[in-house]
């Protein structure tokens, strides 16, 4: 087995033992604090994640605070900390303002279309759910495949970049960190469910936060880099040996640099692709408060901002600053591009100017980063082997209880699969960097036909299944060819470079609106968003059939004396009745044709008995479950989140960075406020998702407080 195998092996900051220590005690660690939380809010709170419902969508009663801290954990990946680091130092400032901006947009758009499925589908589980109540059974599947994929390759290369860094920076086996990396994450994730990731989202939030303010800085205020100013001076000292190709006059400050736009591009196309197509960000906007999903998400899509853009900054110039000095690990030797690539700027940095408790920190941080990462992606794994593979395709009439079951499997197969991508992406000599150019070419092309099912009507079943498949081979054709024509060959190398990636993203990401708008026009149809409050029904009746065939003449009686037909869209009605649901009955399929079959024929006989004859419900009578008060708060939220969702397009796209791409280099005053502003915005995305979240949930925290204490208190009484 060569060194390049398995990974890149630096110079030791940390000895094994402590390395497997660290891994090994903060799993065991967070599985203690989440399995007590669990009985804390099964015991106080009357949560139990012993049910379906809770288990994937914390029975959708998530409030504003732990959803902003949930989705800013699942958005801090090691990029964000490790790789902006190592991007500045190659490409210099420029970097993580692209990397700020190239992840917050992405999460103002789930907030939008968060809210508009909570407003169209209320009860969903999974977005895949929402794909086979429109598009049948093969436009499931697809969707299915796209998902899966983009939750494996993200998953599997969060591990495979962190056990190369783990092994680079302590020479612990490369085999043994990428088993333990999930193995924590498992157990408690297989207990606690969505709940449990929402709160180990926050410990792992909260201390990750800490540790980002600790090194940006310790390292800042460090005698051998002299603040502010020192830092600035020290750079523009270097500069002759620091020179840049791409950037204006080579230099590390400035906004102007080729190499940088390029890498931000293609980081907005895969980031963008890593949201709206994984099922964790779905299922996060399923379980949180109508009134919580866009100030959630919206919150955390600013508090994002400031992670790549002050760590990455600081520390990518000092590193610059200082690699030629005695201090740095690898001197006298060259700090090689290899060693950059394999994301060792920052520990080198944090060994250089904190030392050995620096490592020991940055090592906790690298554990938080990816344990968070693992464990928002095994929920949304789980969730759709048993709620959309399993219940569709195995046993429809799974109960609650099978379920449950199946999703726990579902955990652990997913980690045990995703070691073994990580293992054989590392072999197969894959990095982070031709991993996260693929990425966005197999993923993108999910996205505008996933957005069209909720956003627009027109959209056929033909479109939505071809459009991506399409998609993907465009995008996957311009990557390839655009590579041979440039550089003449097709591999690694070649397909790892910049303007191959950017041009194969871009025609993964807008060819299928191209596609699905030309194929829609083919025997077009408009659908009804009244078919998407079925779902709710084919739930009740998979779990439940019997009760609901006894329960359904009744219903019918009671509707005919008490209520009116209320149309779904009618937001004129003051008070609407409580919701009743007249069948269970559900098109097989939801092509065109069948679905005007099911809406309009008088008597059909059930898939589940087909000898007793069903009269579908007319969707002029199918009632929304919300109501009118509810509805009209949530389109005030969805105006809202679009309105947001601009601004923060405007603003971070043209009228912050455009302006600064041209012929200048920071002066130090100019430096000086870029990067205070950058150290401030770490402070208030500390505020915003570390203690707003206190906040939000102080009357559970007391609650769960009172009765561990009156537990405590009866077992001492007891004992005595």
């Amino acid at each position: 087995m060569s060194q390049l195998e398995i990974g890149v092996r630096g110079i030791t900051l940390v000895p094994q033992s402590t390395g497997y220590g660290l891994l090994i005690g903060l799993g065991v660690a967070f599985c203690a604090v989440i399995l007590a939380a669990i009985k804390i809010q099964k015991a106080y709170l009357s949560e139990d994640s012993g049910t379906s419902e809770m288990f994937m969508v914390a029975n959708r009663s998530v409030g504003i605070g732990l959803t902003a801290s949930a989705v800013f954990s699942s958005w801090m990946w090691i990029n964000e900390t490790v790789f902006a680091a190592a991007m500045c130092y190659r490409f210099g400032l420029a970097v993580p303002l692209w990397w700020a901006t190239g992840l917050c947009f992405q999460i103002a758009l789930m907030a939008a279309l968060g809210v508009l499925a909570k407003i169209r589908v209320p009860y969903a589980h999974t977005s895949l759910e929402i794909i086979k109540m429109r598009y049948g059974r093969i436009g499931h599947v697809v969707f299915i495949v796209l998902n899966l994929s983009n939750n494996v390759f993200g998953c599997a290369s969060m591990i495979l970049t962190g056990s190369q860094l783990i092994y680079g920076i302590s020479g612990m086996h490369f085999v043994a960190a990428t088993i333990l990396i999930p193995l924590g994450v498992v157990l408690y994730t297989a207990v606690g469910g969505l709940k449990a990731t929402f709160l180990t989202d926050y410990l792992h939030t909260t201390i990750a936060l800490v540790l980002i303010m600790y090194f940006t800085l310790s390292i800042l205020t460090h005698e051998a880099v002299g603040g502010l100013s020192g830092l600035y001076d020290k750079v523009m000292a270097t500069a002759a040996e620091n020179y840049i190709p791409g950037n204006y006059q080579g230099s590390l400050l400035t906004m102007k640099s080729k190499d940088a736009i390029i890498w931000g591009l293609i980081l907005k196309f895969g980031n963008l692709a890593l949201v709206v197509m994984d099922t964790a960000f779905w299922q996060k906007s399923f379980a949180s408060e109508v009134s919580a999903t866009v100030p959630g998400y919206n919150l955390a899509a600013v508090a994002i901002f400031g992670i790549p853009w002050g760590l990455g900054t600081v520390i990518g110039l000092v590193a610059r600053a200082i690699h030629n000095t005695p201090i740095f690990p690898s001197y006298p030797g060259e700090f090689t591009t290899t060693e950059v690539n394999a994301g060792l700027v920052m520990p080198y940095t944090v060994k250089a100017l904190i030392g050995d408790r620096g490592i020991v920190a940055f090592f906790v941080l690298l554990f938080m980063a990816l344990t968070s990462t693992v464990s928002s992606s095994m929920i949304a794994v789980s969730s759709i082997l048993s709620f959309d593979v399993y219940k569709n395709y195995i046993n429809p009439k799974a109960d609650d209880k099978r379920l449950l079951k199946v999703s726990h499997l579902a955990v652990v197969a997913h980690a045990i699969f995703i070691t073994g991508v990580s293992l054989a992406l590392n072999y197969g000599g894959a990095d982070m960097t031709w991993i996260g150019y693929f990425r966005p070419i197999l993923s993108c092309s999910g996205i505008i036909p996933l957005a069209f099912t909720l956003c627009w009507s027109g959209q056929t079943r033909l479109a939505a299944i071809t459009s991506p498949i399409l998609g993907f081979a465009t995008g996957l054709g311009i990557w390839l060819g655009t590579a041979k024509a440039l550089y003449g060959t097709i591999n690694l190398a070649t397909t790892e470079e910049g303007l191959p990636a950017l041009y194969g993203a871009c025609g993964s990401l807008f060819s299928p609106a191209i596609y699905s708008i030309l194929i829609s026009r083919y025997r077009p149809y408009k659908f009804d968003w009244r078919e998407f409050l079925r779902i709710e029904l084919a739930d009740e009746y998979q779990i439940n059939p019997h009760a609901s065939e006894k329960s359904e003449e009744s219903s019918i009686n009671d509707e005919k004396k008490d209520h009116s037909k209320i149309k779904v869209d009618d937001e004129k009605t003051p008070t609407p009745p409580e919701p009743v649901f007249l069948s269970l009955e559900l098109p097989t399929s939801s092509s065109e044709e069948e679905v005007s079959k099911n809406t309009s024929s008088p008597t059909t006989a059930t898939a589940h008995n087909p000898r007793k004859p069903h009269t579908p419900i007319p969707l002029s009578e199918i009632q929304h479950p919300f109501s009118a008060s509810t509805l009209q708060e949530l389109r005030h939220w969805y105006r809202l989140a679009w309105i947001f969702f601009i601004f923060i397009v405007l603003v971070t796209f043209v009228a912050w960075p455009m302006p600064l791409y041209r012929d200048y280099v920071f002066t130090k005053p100019f430096f000086s406020g870029w990067v205070s502003v950058a150290i401030a915005w770490q402070f208030f995305s500390f505020l915003a998702v570390a203690v707003y979240p206190l906040y939000d949930g102080r009357r559970e925290i007391a609650k769960g407080g009172r009765g561990v204490w009156k537990a405590l208190r009866g077992w001492r009484w007891g004992r005595g």
